[in-house]
């Protein structure tokens, strides 16, 4: 690619990952002489903070944007990319080659693998980022399956050098066209894959079934025969109704469930601030959204979301923090004949008592709802898909059908005849007369009455 046209995606990098136009915020840090200092704005003002940046000073970007001036992940609000940092200056294999050389070697390298190419390739000074352009951005709902992409990019990608401490939405990366104060050399874009002359942009779910073990459709197949198997008539004729989930999906709507209650309660009163944050940095840390070295910063997001006011005691987090090592280590806890993972995961039941949540409460989330909940939304569906299943044979909606049924129209009280009257003489129309209306036998040639007559006279 020319290096005219390099330079022109250079400009704009930051860019082809950021709205301008939508809301939200991004982070830059910078490494000015009396040590690192982050800011935020709103996404609006990108163009002008990023004309503003000091070159000569190394800066990095939030690549993902959030809802709050405050670049943790639990303030999340969208990211619109896949990436991988390529530490290339430790591996073996890169030594003494140019920028350009490293991005050909990790675009064969994709080739050979089966892995999509990257869209943008950007020399950071020592190494290689790699990144992927979405469609469109992926919503912090979806952020357990956003992870597993990027969980399983980097590991695919380790034998590059992908540093696997860099895969969190949260991340900063060096911003093009600063100094690397470590080599001297400028970040700059050395490999753009094209479409149109634009970078390719990828689909999510393409990127998803490319990238995980296993597929998409394959995974709703299972999830399919598990919900089958798992619904069983047990005593009273009832049947389990609760959705199943990912583990880790379920503890990050579990974790937007308690913020949601927070927001419908109009705030969590003094005594609670603690119980609230216990639970949703547990929740936090069991969605693999963040880790034990992250925990205490996203304690931090967490209690100022609470009460900006409020400064929690970090060793009333130490058992969790424990909790949190031990399970990054893979170690579980065998209680009752079962495996579990050393943070905690509750029943539903339990979180209802322990928060107090009411039927009104559980009616607007998502996940933390009692049994009798889970089964009037079930119904709920049931009734919605079978809708959809007669409108799809061509039946009428019920209120469309019971609008032209006769006994919501009475044409017998039109023509000042009863009910039964009306049937025993065929269902006339009230344009014709009761005792003349015509026979489908005699096509109009003699009333019923008239035809009855003379079949008696036959006999």
């Amino acid at each position: 690619m020319a290096q005219a046209q390099l330079s022109l995606f250079g400009q704009n990098e930051a860019e082809t990952y950021h709205d301008t136009s939508a809301r939200g915020f991004f982070s830059l840090l910078v490494q000015w002489p009396t040590g690192k200092r982050q800011s935020s704005f709103p996404l609006e003002q990108m163009p002008t903070v990023l004309n503003a940046v000091d070159h000569r000073l190394d800066t990095w970007l939030s690549q993902a944007e959030f809802m709050r001036p405050n670049r943790r992940v639990v303030n999340l609000l969208r990211i619109g990319l896949l990436f991988a940092d390529l530490d290339t200056y430790k591996m073996p294999w890169a030594q003494g080659r140019k920028p350009e050389e490293l991005a050909a070697a990790i675009t064969y390298f994709c080739q050979s693998e089966g892995i999509p190419q990257p869209s943008i390739m950007v020399y950071s000074g020592r190494g290689i980022q790699a990144k992927w352009l979405l469609e469109r951005p992926v919503p912090r709902q979806a952020l357990p399956r956003w992870n597993a992409c990027q969980t399983h990019l980097i590991n695919k990608l380790a034998e590059l050098g992908a540093d696997p401490g860099a895969k969190d939405a949260s991340r900063v990366l060096r911003l093009v066209n600063t100094v690397n104060s470590k080599s001297g050399a400028v970040c700059r874009v050395v490999h753009v894959l094209e479409e149109g002359g634009l970078p390719i942009r990828y689909n999510f779910e393409y990127l998803a079934e490319m990238l995980l073990p296993v597929a998409r459709w394959d995974i709703e197949k299972q999830k399919a025969e598990r919900q089958q198997a798992r619904l069983t008539v047990v005593n009273g004729g009832k049947v389990g109704n609760l959705r199943t989930f990912s583990g880790r999906q379920l503890a990050w709507d579990r974790l937007e469930d308690l913020r949601k209650l927070g927001q419908l309660r109009g705030g969590i009163n003094e005594g609670e601030r603690m119980r609230h944050l216990f639970w949703r940095l547990n929740f936090l840390l069991l969605s693999g959204a963040t880790n034990s070295a992250q925990m205490y910063h996203e304690a931090a997001a967490l209690s100022s979301e609470l009460d900006t006011r409020w400064s929690y005691r970090s060793k009333e987090l130490m058992t969790l923090y424990s909790k949190a090592k031990s399970y990054e280590a893979g170690e579980r806890v065998e209680f009752g004949g079962k495996s579990f993972a050393p943070l905690y995961t509750p029943k539903n039941d339990t979180l209802i008592n322990l928060f107090q949540i009411s039927q009104q409460e559980q009616e607007q989330l998502k996940t933390i709802i009692s049994t009798d909940e889970a089964q009037k939304r079930r119904r709920e569906r049931d009734r919605l898909r079978d809708e959809e299943r007669r409108r799809a044979a061509g039946q009428l909606e019920r209120e469309a059908y019971e609008a032209n049924s006769l006994s919501r129209q009475k044409p017998w009280e039109a023509m000042g005849t009863s009910r039964a009257k009306w049937y025993r003489l065929g269902k006339p129309s009230s344009q014709q007369n009761s005792e003349t209306s015509p026979s489908p036998i005699t096509n109009g040639e003699a009333s019923a009455p008239a035809l009855q007559a003379a079949r008696y006279k036959a006999v």
